[in-house]
């Protein structure tokens, strides 16, 4: 297991290296995260089966960090990879989503409470993987010595002593204090605890490994934890899909010329990494607006992507001005796309009448399709790999989502997929074409695709290989993680 002092400290990033690394050394290997919060996920090709047995339910999602582990591993993805996902829909409540399938909504002090019921299936799911796998690399939450949560902990310490997993400690250099983190980890653990640990890493370094090195020596004899070695600043991190929303942070404003397609950053955006084929494209400049500033008017397209609260977004939306930049951005003939709730927000009433992301009723949408979206019980998952029609070209993601869209804009869709001997309609294009919505996740991740829609914009210039970029990144990343550290050592801690 690794464990971190704290969050965005690289843990998902080092896991899908070595995952890598392992997995090119002929191991069978496997990511395991027993509790993700994120509203960036993935449908994997597998569900649990409903208690007391029967027929399989549809496919179930998993958070997009360990999707990327298993792509590292070269395995398909599965709930038991991340058996409990937490999806934010406020500042103190989340759907919780057990082995691929929603649970319900529960308050934060809510969920500490149902914690321990979930530690059995953790625990099945984690036995589940490594009946199959030679290697399971466990990935902790945020950090791993918060005391104040550890009776109900499910995640780090609790699992690591309930699945009796040894555990290395990552910290993170770049944010400067790396020794008083790794104390204060030290501190705050019991002695059982630090016994568990069978040393740290030190990730994000740039410089001389000579001047942090009486750190390290003092950090051991502070804390009898040996230095499991230096990693280096992994520049190619931009070329594979951020986690969370916590990376948005540090996105600069676009530069340079090119297609503009402007982004507004939504409290409760979900499934951003939609937009990263988009940031890779040398003729692109990806631009996520922050709250208080207005859309540029200089954009080509306004982008509005999906979130976990999408009645509340869209309010938020209103809130900003947003609403009245996109009506000035399409009379001046800019073109506006929505994916997924993005989709929802662009039609002309959102109702949530059993309250499923909010508190019960409607809200106005943009009234820019002619569509009307009803949010349900039933969560919509489903892999896609079709042609599409419209555009002849390879169409590849993912829908997931709990709406149900009806009206006439669907009467002229922006995708006509072949599926299974006949063709499916998707989506909504206005009448004047110049804006357009779907349910597809990952839609701009298929090149084809992805270049043929630009290329009708007018982006001009090299067009990049995404799915090529991610494979050379993760190539990359395990390749420096074989120069940066001893992985022999490291697997000789495994148990």
């Amino acid at each position: 297991m690794v464990q971190g002092t704290g969050s965005d400290v690289g843990k998902s990033l080092l896991i899908a290296g070595l995952a890598r690394a392992y997995t090119r050394r002929g191991l069978a290997v496997r990511p395991f995260k027993a509790q993700n919060m994120s509203n960036n996920a993935a449908v994997t090709v597998d569900s649990d089966r409903p208690p007391g047995g029967g027929e399989r339910v549809p496919p179930g999602e998993i958070g997009r960090a360990q999707a990327l582990q298993a792509r590292a591993c070269r395995a398909p993805a599965s709930v038991h990879m991340n058996p409990v996902l937490l999806k934010p829909q406020s500042d103190i409540d989340c759907q919780v989503v057990l082995r691929g399938r929603p649970l319900g909504t529960r308050s934060a002090s809510a969920y500490q409470r149902l914690k321990p019921d979930l530690m059995p299936t953790v625990l099945d799911s984690l036995q589940c993987l490594s009946a199959a796998a030679d290697l399971i690399l466990v990935e902790g939450a945020g950090s791993g010595a918060e005391r104040y949560l550890r009776a109900q902990d499910i995640t780090n310490m609790g699992l690591a002593e309930a699945a009796d997993l040894p555990v290395v400690l990552l910290a993170d250099d770049s944010r400067g204090g790396v020794m008083a983190s790794v104390l204060g980890c030290h501190a705050l653990w019991s002695p059982g605890e630090r016994n568990r640990v069978a040393g740290f890493l030190i990730n994000k370094f740039r410089g001389d490994p000579a001047v942090l090195a009486p750190a390290c020596t003092e950090l051991t004899e502070l804390t009898g934890w040996p230095s499991l070695g230096l990693v280096g600043w992994f520049a190619g991190a931009r070329t594979l899909p951020p986690e969370d929303s916590l990376a948005l942070e540090n996105v600069n404003p676009a530069a340079g010329r090119g297609l503009l397609i402007a982004v507004p950053r939504l409290p409760r955006v979900a499934n951003f990494d939609d937009l990263a084929p988009l940031a890779a494209e040398p003729g692109v400049s990806l631009r996520w607006v922050p709250s208080g500033q207005p859309l540029p008017r200089e954009a080509d397209v306004i982008l509005l992507p999906g979130s976990k609260a999408t009645r509340a977004d869209l309010e938020q939306l209103r809130i900003e001005g947003w609403d009245r930049d996109i009506l000035c951005h399409l009379r001046h003939g800019g073109r506006v796309v929505g994916l997924c709730a993005g989709l929802q927000m662009l039609g002309r009433v959102i109702r949530d009448p059993n309250g499923l992301e909010g508190p019960p009723g409607e809200t106005p949408g943009l009234g820019l399709l002619e569509i009307e979206t009803w949010i349900g019980p039933e969560k919509r998952l489903v892999e896609l790999d079709a042609v599409d029609r419209c555009s002849g070209q390879r169409v590849t993601g993912y829908e997931m989502h709990m709406g149900r869209t009806v009206g006439a804009g669907l009467n002229r869709p922006w995708l006509l997929l072949e599926e299974n001997g006949g063709v499916r309609a998707e989506g909504a294009v206005s009448t004047d074409g110049r804006v357009m919505g779907a349910y597809v996740h990952g839609l701009f991740s298929a090149d084809g695709f992805r270049h043929h829609w630009l290329g009708r914009l007018g982006a001009a210039g090299r067009l990049a290989d995404h799915e090529g970029a991610i494979e050379a990144g993760l190539d990359a990343l395990a390749a420096q993680l074989e120069a940066d550290l001893d992985l022999d050592r490291l697997l000789a801690l495994a148990r």
